[in-house]
């Protein structure tokens, strides 16, 4: 089961992290499903440490996350970012996918 997150909302933090989890869980969700948007710059700037943070949640609490839409924009200025993502979608935790249909055809 997925916990498809709405596209509008506030920015995803580490607190914002610990609520989605909990909903997740109320669901039996073992997938939780952000847009893009709703993670801020600061997620995507890796020297931050808020993608760890956040991304640290998830795996302590075994649920997988995906990051879906466009993020282009983060990666053609990151060489780390892209390296990221590229090394994040080669496992079974975190993934960053075009679009719900990219994501939904990984779960298969």
């Amino acid at each position: 089961m997925i916990l498809h997150v709405p596209p509008t909302g506030p920015v995803l933090d580490a607190a914002g992290a610990i609520d989605l989890i909990g909903d997740a869980w109320a669901m039996g969700a073992t997938w939780v499903a952000i847009p893009a948007q709703r993670l801020g710059a600061d997620f995507f700037t890796l020297r931050t440490g808020v993608a760890g943070e956040v991304v640290q949640k998830f795996v302590n609490y075994r649920l997988g996350l995906a990051v879906v839409g466009d993020i282009s924009g983060y990666t053609a200025g990151s060489s780390a970012l892209r390296a990221f993502v590229a090394e994040s979608n080669r496992g079974g935790q975190l993934w960053f996918t075009a679009d719900v249909e990219e994501f939904e055809a990984r779960l298969r």
